[in-house]
């Protein structure tokens, strides 16, 4: 299965190269307003949804994980508050210098990961699967990465199927989050954009899939708060 995160939107969102410098110099750009902003748009629900997909992990005290796509590092601080050494990687250069965590950072890229094979207990990614340009080929550096019984969890965006609750969360991200960002937020454009990216993930079987196709098993998904959040994990094989 080959999975590039493709546009299935009739608006135009950027693809190939051309999405990877835009994705990077958008999060350059929001940085500085990145955390307040994110607990502004989840109504402060994204520590909760952290928690649990650290959770999801399933690993004990002094397991190894990496945070992929790290960003400020919220998702590093959640791994050391449950006993886990972590490590964050990111592609921008403009997130890394705006984090206050005390794990140790390292600018790069997800589809080319500078850490050795089988070295990793975990790796974890907050938000980003759809930033990425090609999925197929991050599943399998993070299944390179890990060793055999390692785990992967992601968490994302996600569109409630039921009507009322889909409607709701129509009304709130796409509608209220971009004005928000227009009001509160340095780069508002960021804002209205990161609605739309929802369009670039795949459905969660075919998330699930191409991670058995990368060398996992036991993958499973489930969402949080009525639909409106995604979590995928899985087993290194």
């Amino acid at each position: 299965m080959n999975i590039a995160v493709s546009n299935r939107r009739r608006d135009p969102l950027p693809e190939g190269d051309e999405k990877f410098r835009e994705v990077e110099r958008m999060f350059d750009r929001l940085a500085p307003d990145y955390d307040r902003m994110n607990r502004l748009i989840s109504l402060g629900l994204d520590r909760g949804w952290r928690r649990h997909t650290v959770g999801e992990l399933g690993l004990g005290a002094g397991a190894r994980v990496l945070d992929l796509a790290c960003g400020t590092g919220d998702l590093c601080d959640e791994l050391a508050a449950s006993g886990h050494v972590p490590l964050g990687i990111d592609y921008s250069a403009g997130m890394l210098a705006s984090a206050s965590t005390r794990a140790p950072l390292v600018r790069g890229d997800a589809g080319r990961l500078p850490c050795r094979d089988h070295s990793l207990d975990g790796v974890i990614c907050g938000f980003a699967l759809r930033n990425f340009v090609e999925l197929t080929q991050v599943f399998g550096e993070v299944a390179r990465v890990l060793r055999p019984g390692g785990r992967f969890a992601a968490l994302d965006a996600a569109v409630p199927s039921n009507p009322l609750l889909r409607a709701g969360n129509a009304i709130w991200f796409r509608g209220a989050v971009p004005l928000l960002g227009r009001l509160l937020a340095r780069d508002g454009d960021a804002y209205s954009y990161l609605p739309r990216s929802t369009a670039y993930l795949p459905p969660a079987a075919v998330l699930a899939e191409a991670l058995g196709e990368a060398g996992f098993v036991d993958t499973r998904h489930h969402t949080l708060t009525g639909g409106s959040v995604l979590v995928i994990s899985g087993t290194r094989a």
